[in-house]
């Protein structure tokens, strides 16, 4: 049995990788807003230490693995707020905890997208890498929701393959998964939304394999990454998104 952290697991990708993990008989600790063992808001400081802190007090002796999925989608209106979830409230919770993770010689899985790829305004990503308040800032000022959102994934994926050497040395494999269009109830919402709706009805239909992915298609690649059959992948990020990444940039991989 393993003792796995995971956050965002109350609804989506996350409740379905949490009943995984669950039926696999791995100890689980949830962070989410409510209805988890852990009950914090990863948007702000103070909640990422407060979830920091209650991980720490239930897995003394080591955590072997970690899954920030907490995220926003890009149809929120608060550009900051998906700036400090989707990064800050990932990165931050892997740092604070990278001790644990040493002892245990465990795993990360982050969440990225893959939208991470696509066009988006690379200060703001460098500005995030950076943590420069006053370069994410300036940067927001001229972005939009959809942009954010991708910037948020591509500076997870970029901090994740920045990162993995160090974490390594130590022991720790870090990874990401990147979902294509996923039917949560998060997406749901991106669909009924008049700004977004036709444009995501429009990508729905042009995914390769004929269908949207489904939350047990990502429970599924963390099952994996998190395994010891996967005990030599490290820095990788994993496209499970029926084939769009591959359509959209076969050049690239």
């Amino acid at each position: 049995m393993k003792t796995i952290a995971i956050t965002g697991g109350a609804s989506g990708i996350g409740a379905a990788i949490k009943q995984r993990l669950l039926d696999l008989g791995h100890r689980v600790i949830v962070v989410d807003l409510n209805d988890a063992d852990i009950e914090a808001d990863l948007s702000t400081d103070a909640g990422r230490q407060l979830a920091a802190a209650g991980i720490r007090e239930a897995a003394k002796d080591g955590l072997d693995g970690l899954i920030p999925c907490a995220g926003l989608a890009g149809h929120m209106p608060d550009l900051q707020l998906i700036t400090q979830v989707n990064y800050f409230g990932s990165v931050r919770l892997v740092e604070a905890l990278r001790d644990l993770l040493a002892a245990k010689r465990g795993c990360v899985v982050l969440l990225s997208s893959n939208s991470a790829p696509m066009d988006t305004n690379l200060d703001f990503v460098e500005a995030l890498l950076a943590d420069s308040a006053d370069g994410i800032g300036t940067a927001l000022e001229s972005m939009e929701g959809q942009t954010v959102y991708s910037g948020t994934k591509q500076a997870l994926a970029r901090w994740m393959r920045h990162h993995t050497p160090g974490y390594a040395a130590d022991g720790i494999r870090l990874n990401a998964i990147a979902p294509g269009y996923t039917e949560t109830p998060m997406t749901a919402a991106v669909a009924n939304d008049p700004t977004y709706g036709d444009a995501i009805k429009a990508f729905v239909a042009s995914i390769p394999i004929g269908r949207p992915g489904a939350p047990a298609d990502m429970a599924d690649a963390v099952e994996f990454l998190i395994s010891d059959k996967a005990s030599f992948i490290c820095g990788s990020v994993l496209f499970i998104d029926g084939g769009h990444d591959a359509m959209l940039r076969p050049d690239q991989f």
